[in-house]
């Protein structure tokens, strides 16, 4: 399996030694990728609960509203490093393969901000809730991933 060349995951002992801030930023370094195309930052970052944030601009549907696909390509984003900080990732990987959403109000400017945390942790499956909101704090998205963890046989 090709991993992408600029992944550099941290180490259990930076995991429990990085503030949740500083380990947001080592996210943000992937270029290349969806997130990092469609302007995702991350915020915090820990093992149970992850904050990223993307912009509306750049990112609206023909109607100019915050496109659906968006927010769910923030919720998988945030499910996905998720579980990938809760592997070994020398010899595990994690891909989502669920995605739900229901969004329940319009954005049409500013930013949005996603929260995932947790829901359930086994050896082949993690499953994250994700709430996603407008810059007044009202709850604009409610998400659901679960991502599945291969071993990569190294």
């Amino acid at each position: 399996m090709t991993l992408h060349p600029d992944l550099l995951f941290p180490t259990a002992h930076e995991l429990d030694t990085l503030t949740p801030e500083a380990l947001a930023g080592r996210m943000n370094a992937l270029q290349g990728t969806l997130g990092a195309r469609i302007g995702i930052e991350f915020l915090q970052a820990g093992r149970e609960r992850l904050v990223a944030r993307m912009p509306v601009e750049g990112n609206r549907q023909p109607a100019g509203r915050l496109h659906g696909g968006a927010n769910l390509a923030l919720a998988e984003e945030l499910a996905s490093v998720g579980s990938w900080l809760n592997l070994d990732p020398a010899r595990q990987v994690a891909v989502g393969v669920d995605l739900s959403g229901t969004h329940v109000r319009g954005v049409t400017d500013g930013w949005v901000t996603g929260e995932a945390a947790l829901a359930y942790r086994g050896r082949s499956m993690m499953v994250w809730t994700i709430e996603i909101r407008d810059e007044r704090g009202r709850v604009t998205s409610l998400a659901r991933c679960t991502c599945n963890v291969i071993a990569t046989g190294a």
